[in-house]
């Protein structure tokens, strides 16, 4: 008998390990979307991916055999966000079933690349860099992958400058759009391409032109001066295309200036047009992050969407430079990423707009979220199983496969 155990345990570890390996099965409609999001910020990409880095650990200690994107329906990303989820969502050369790239692999790429991507020597010709460098290196790293072929949905918004419109890349549009099926290369490239640091990107697929720069959930204002949060054009592709019972958001942010009043009224009215454009640039910058919160905030409220958003509202400003890639900055920043998963889970109180915090940390918020990112896969894994005519999978503990709603809504939120 303690055989026969034995045999029955090695086999369903093996069918849920090959389970593991593969794209995240769709969700019916009685299960649960997930979604992550990742902001622009240039170098302070590296917040959100140290932050990914701690739910990558946690979600291996629960299945080593998956990566993030075998957890979320969709990942979506703007600027530099948008290269964190192409590398997030391609397939390894060596694996085609795993991930490219892991949170901490991404982190050693901006702290190498960086420096060679915002480079002085390398002025563009009008933006502040050439992009040749980040080009060639996004190439490079994302080889011949399409996004029909990641390893789940991304959302990537651009601008196109030419028919003034927005160009938002989605695997749901390509079978009724299959122009969208471009290079993950070109896509990522497009979304990095900041007005004044970087220059337009120009490429051609499936016979359709894009003359495209970064976009993001954002007025088009000046993509390269504020932060960019896909958060709401990721969410509406979901919804556009999903039927869904609950939905979990994960939204990550890449750091915003301490709040304190460095300015008066006084000193204000002694501003003219050139002394204004500092105080501007950092007044759109609260403002645009202040708006996106509320509309968040405010849409996110529903019952059946939850929503975490990990942001660091205080920055340093000595780390606040989008292409200060000294190592000190650097290190600065991955050290604020791993201090932010200490802090404690904030939001922006909607009335006041002060920021509010809430209970627990980010860290223990992040580890419930991977126990419902676990048991959300593993349910829909024993539903492919049981769709094919096989046996149940032998029950997984009730802490990690039917974690309760109510620890995100009340704990995390």
């Amino acid at each position: 008998m303690a055989h026969f155990v034995f045999f029955v345990l090695l086999f369903a570890g093996q069918v849920i390990g090959g389970f593991s390996t593969q794209k995240l099965p769709p969700s019916d409609n009685g299960n649960t979307l997930t979604i992550l999001s990742i902001d622009g910020g240039g170098i302070r990409g590296i917040i959100p991916a140290t932050v990914l880095d701690y739910l990558d650990q946690a979600l291996k200690a629960r299945d080593p055999n998956a990566d993030l994107a075998h957890f979320f329906d969709v990942i979506g990303g703007s600027g530099t966000g948008a290269l964190i989820t192409a590398m997030l969502a391609t397939p390894s050369p060596h694996d085609p079933t795993r991930a490219a790239f892991t949170p901490a692999q991404i982190v050693e790429f901006y702290k190498q690349n960086g420096p060679h991507v915002f480079n002085s020597s390398r002025p563009g010709n009008g933006p502040q860099f050439d992009g040749k460098f980040l080009h060639d290196i996004t190439r490079e790293l994302l080889k011949d992958t399409r996004l029909s072929q990641t390893l789940t949905n991304v959302v990537i918004p651009t601008f196109d400058i030419k028919t003034q419109k927005p160009v938002i890349f989605s695997n749901y549009k390509l079978e009724k759009y299959p122009y969208f099926n471009a290079l993950m290369s070109d896509i990522s490239i497009s979304a990095s391409a900041a007005p004044t640091l970087l220059p337009p990107y120009y490429f051609e697929n499936d016979g359709v032109d894009f003359n495209l720069i970064s976009g993001a959930d954002l007025s088009m204002i000046s993509n390269d001066l504020v932060n960019g949060n896909p958060t709401r054009a990721t969410v509406s592709e979901v919804l556009r295309h999903n039927k869904y019972s609950k939905i979990v958001v994960l939204s990550l942010g890449t750091g915003t200036p301490e709040t304190q009043q460095i300015f008066n009224v006084e000193m204000a009215a002694t501003w003219n047009s050139q002394t204004w454009l500092i105080p501007l640039i950092i007044f759109l910058d609260r403002a645009t992050t202040s708006m996106n919160e509320y509309y968040h905030g405010s849409l996110f409220r529903k019952p059946t969407i939850n929503y975490l958003r990990i942001q660091e509202y205080e920055l340093d400003p000595d780390l606040t430079d989008m292409i200060n890639v000294a190592k000190e900055n650097m290190e600065g920043l991955e050290e604020t990423g791993k201090e932010l998963l200490e802090e404690k889970v904030k939001k922006i109180n909607l009335n006041t707009f002060c920021v509010e915090e809430g209970v627990g940390t980010n860290a223990e918020a992040l580890d419930r979220l991977a126990d419902i990112l676990y048991g959300e896969r593993q349910h829909r894994l024993k539903q492919k199983s049981m769709e094919k005519g096989g046996r149940p999978f032998l029950r997984v503990p009730s802490d990690k496969s039917e974690v309760k709603w109510a620890f995100l809504k009340n704990k995390v939120m």
